[in-house]
């Protein structure tokens, strides 16, 4: 897997903390620091995600896509999964995340609830690898919705 990380402010300038990443598979994703009134040179213009934003997103969509290829696989009628991810982080650097919790909203037609929990256990002990990394600094939580739908 690689990645390349590139700033894109202005050639011989030191303004603006926005960054575009490229990824090996293709695909753009663009990030940027908060507009910093105070120290202008550390801010950016709030145009694209925190670099600690897209971690956090990118935790939630590794574990809920561990969790709807095991609901399938266990040929379980799953038809929504989303997950909120809320997190703290240490006051101190290095800002780790300290604590974080995800909040499961699960939809199906009769999806047994402890099968859609172990789904979930099962990506934060196993599959997730953003999970399992984060949880070397963060206590983390997990909560489920299961909504069920005819």
């Amino acid at each position: 897997m690689e990645c390349t990380v590139s700033w894109t402010g202005a050639a011989g300038t030191r303004s603006g903390m926005g960054f575009v990443a490229e990824t090996g598979s293709g695909h753009v994703l663009a990030m940027d620091g908060a507009i910093d009134a105070a120290r202008p040179e550390h801010g950016g213009q709030n145009l694209a995600p925190r670099p600690m934003e897209a971690l956090l997103a990118g935790t939630g969509g590794c574990s809920a896509y561990d969790v709807v290829l095991i609901l399938r696989r266990g040929r379980h009628d799953v038809r929504g999964c989303s997950v909120h991810l809320s997190a703290e982080r240490a006051d101190t650097d290095p800002k780790v995340f300290t604590r974080l919790h995800m909040a499961f909203t699960v939809s199906g037609h009769r999806l047994p609830r402890e099968a859609v929990e172990r789904a979930i256990a099962l990506s934060h002990e196993k599959y997730c690898s953003a999970s399992i990394m984060l949880g070397k600094t963060a206590e983390i939580s997990t909560s489920l919705e299961l909504i069920e739908m005819e």
